[in-house]
């Protein structure tokens, strides 16, 4: 890799790279067995091997600068990779799901199970570590693209131990019809995972408010860092990405000059800045006829 490639991009990267390992290994446990569970394990790690390129495509896309055809910014392209991956995990649940059926109509029984229990458990492994530490990455980095990926693969390391728990329930009762139904529930655990992603994601793309505690902590800097003016009003927030727009009115007395209003916003806006991640400050500063007194942060 680039010498010069920054973290995120290292991350990026590795997630593939880290994805066609997984796969690989997975589908040499397929392979061992022939177990349809095992083939629904290794089916998964090709969407998270998408899900990564995508991911990978819209992280560097959401950095670009703001430029004369998108003036806000590229923030809401890790949304649309988000939305992307939740597509794809539901696809990979209902093939799975198929595949499922038609080995339950088959009947055809494992082979060489603990092998490829044992080859399973590695990628299973891997895959747990690497989501842990992209939830940690993602939400310090506030990267809807990072996250949706974490939760994609605490899905899939879900359902790889429902595989394990179901294969070798296979070995110990020699029913082999666990098999089919064991991948039948880790597709309607795969499903219910694709909801969530698509769901979050539609959410920001939508201009998601940011959370109560945000919130409340931004009135606070406002309360704190506004002295010289009359009260704030309309204040409203929204989530793109990694940045926060905090856009409010700001009431300040009809004497005060141009320059010192100037210098309280200034102070506002460093504040926020600084507090929050991201923060894009826009004030709207008005004359005292216009302060409303109610539903306000009378300063």
């Amino acid at each position: 890799m680039p010498a010069r490639m920054d973290k995120v991009t290292l991350v990026a990267a590795s997630s593939i790279v880290i994805a066609l390992a997984v796969m690989g290994i997975k589908y040499a446990a397929y392979l061992a067995t022939g177990s349809v569970a095992l083939f629904s394990d290794a089916l998964e790690s090709i969407v998270n091997l998408v899900t990564s390129i995508a991911a990978f495509w819209a992280i560097q896309v959401s950095r670009k600068p703001a430029d004369k055809d998108h003036q806000f910014g590229h923030h809401k392209a890790e949304y649309f990779a988000a939305v992307l991956e939740g597509v794809l995990i539901v696809v990979a649940a209902l093939l799975i799901a198929r595949q499922a059926w038609i080995s339950y109509n088959l009947a055809l029984a494992p082979e060489n199970t603990m092998q490829g229990l044992a080859i399973n458990i590695v990628a299973t492994l891997i895959n747990g570590v690497w989501a842990l530490f992209l939830f940690r990455f993602g939400r310090r980095r506030r990267s809807p693209a990072f996250v949706a990926e974490a939760w994609h693969l605490t899905s899939d390391v879900v359902s790889s131990i429902g595989v394990v728990i179901g294969l070798l329930l296979v070995v110990v009762t020699g029913w082999a019809v666990l098999d089919p139904l064991v991948a039948l529930i880790v597709a309607v655990n795969i499903l219910w995972s694709g909801w969530k992603v698509i769901r979050d994601s539609v959410s920001g793309l939508m201009d998601e408010a940011v959370s109560r505690s945000v919130e409340t902590e931004i009135r606070t800097i406002i309360s704190a860092e506004a002295e010289g003016a009359l009260e704030v009003h309309d204040l409203r927030t929204r989530s793109a990405g990694r940045a926060t727009f905090i856009e409010f009115h700001l009431v300040v007395p009809g004497s005060l000059s141009v320059s010192a209003a100037h210098a309280i916003c200034d102070r506002i806006e460093a504040a926020l800045v600084k507090a929050v991640e991201g923060a894009e400050v826009l004030i709207h500063v008005e004359p005292e006829a216009e302060a409303q007194h109610h539903g306000v942060i009378v300063l």
